[in-house]
């Protein structure tokens, strides 16, 4: 029996050192595939790429068909809804069926509505509040057209054989809005790469820690507190700021990342509350580096009203840093007496007790308790399970003699 083919639809490039949400759920079905499966990737590249010409290469250790459909300069940055055209409109016209397809956009699986094989949808973002301007400020281009969307995938829904939600309350959502096929729908759990964000003893800890102070020219006794603002709305921070502000912990220092420039807004607010020496800007880091922030902090703060388990709580407690977080989402669901604090108000006053009671007695949150938290949501384990039920689906298929299908080498 020959390998089965499983083709990723995506327009990124995986060997680029930062990676979001989405790419880095991409790059674990490819570093965790088994042997028995060929995997391929339809990607990005560099402007000076070969474009439609499936390339040999490897990541992270797993040999990898690559082929880039478009290419971007050094320079070059387009916004992600014209990056998805731009991507979609390169798959016109060409048949790259396999086996197995993953599209993690709804947009590129338009080109591939007639394509033989079995298909797969993720949906990783929670789209009731995406679409709605109220509660995002992450505008999208359905954010503009709601109706637009929904009307598109209702017309290309049934294309695929499988769509996984990786926001667990949406999952009911759309199994009531296609009842006739609320058997194809199921939850995807997000999942951290423990290889790579893991745990170290506390010398190594306080080895980072004394790095990190050394760098930006503070005090050896400073104590970290994390925050990642790619997945906040503007008040999210506000709320933060306002926070450590309440704080009579002399010794903290807010890093904030994924952020170069802050709004203006903030920056006022924090230059009122004479917070500036106390907070540094990190912007995008590659996930070797994100993984040594975290030995380095204290602790990961979240306050938003996700309704997901966001990746950076999984990092953050597979690197043995524990977490202050709001009552609200899946976090709190999984988080122990000695792992975090689930504030019940979220006011500046609870967030801030929060922060100052797991700063002040860091010995009441080992590593190990937080570590040992994640293990269900290891990658390598989350991205086996839905390899074998794609396999468990091609043996069957074989056995009945269907889905032999003659594809592009």
């Amino acid at each position: 029996m020959r390998k089965p083919i499983l083709t990723i639809f995506y327009p990124f490039n995986p060997w680029h050192s930062n990676k979001n949400r989405i790419q880095t759920i991409i790059c674990s079905f490819i570093k965790y595939a088994p042997d028995n499966f060929e995997v391929r990737l339809v990607g990005i590249g560099k402007e000076t790429s070969l474009t439609g010409v499936w390339q040999d290469t490897e990541f992270a250790g797993r040999s990898l068909k690559f082929m880039s459909l478009i290419t971007l300069g050094s320079d070059e940055v387009l916004d992600t809804n014209s990056l998805a055209t731009k991507y979609t409109a390169g798959l016109i016209g060409r048949n790259l069926a396999s086996d197995f397809m993953h599209f993690h956009r709804l947009e590129p699986s338009l080109s591939a509505y007639r394509w033989l094989g079995h298909k797969t949808l993720f949906i990783h973002d929670d789209i009731q509040s995406e679409i709605n301007p109220e509660h995002s400020k992450n505008t999208i281009l359905w954010q503009t057209f709601p109706d637009a969307y929904f009307d598109l995938e209702k017309s290309i829904i049934d294309q695929f054989d499988r769509t996984y939600i990786c926001y667990k309350r949406v999952l009911s959502f759309y199994q009531e809005r296609y009842s006739q096929i609320a058997n194809r729908f199921t939850h995807l759990q997000n999942a951290v790469d423990t290889e790579i964000f893991q745990g170290i003893n506390s010398s190594q800890k306080t080895a980072k820690r004394q790095e990190l102070v050394k760098n930006l020219n503070l005090s050896p006794e400073t104590k970290f507190i994390l925050f990642t603002d790619s997945i906040h709305r503007l008040e999210d921070l506000l709320l933060l700021i306002h926070s450590c502000a309440t704080l009579t912990e002399t010794s903290y220092h807010l890093l904030i990342l994924g952020k170069e420039k802050l709004d203006p807004v903030i920056q006022a607010e924090i230059n009122y509350l004479e917070l500036s020496s106390r907070i540094t800007l990190l912007g995008e880091v590659e996930q070797q580096k994100l993984a040594e922030l975290y030995h380095a902090s204290n602790v990961f703060v979240l306050i938003n009203v996700n309704e997901n388990l966001p990746v950076a709580v999984l990092e953050a407690l597979s690197c043995g840093t524990p977490i202050v977080t709001t009552n609200c989402g899946e976090t709190p669901k999984i988080l122990s007496r000695d792992s975090g604090i689930v504030c019940q108000h979220r006011t500046p006053e609870a967030i801030g007790a929060a922060l100052e009671q797991v700063l002040q007695d860091s010995d009441d949150y080992p590593p190990d308790s937080c570590i040992s938290i994640v293990q269900p949501y290891a990658a390598s384990n989350v991205v086996q399970k839905v390899y074998e039920e794609m396999w468990q689906d091609w043996v069957q298929r074989q056995d009945e003699g269907i889905g032999n299908y003659r594809y592009s080498a």
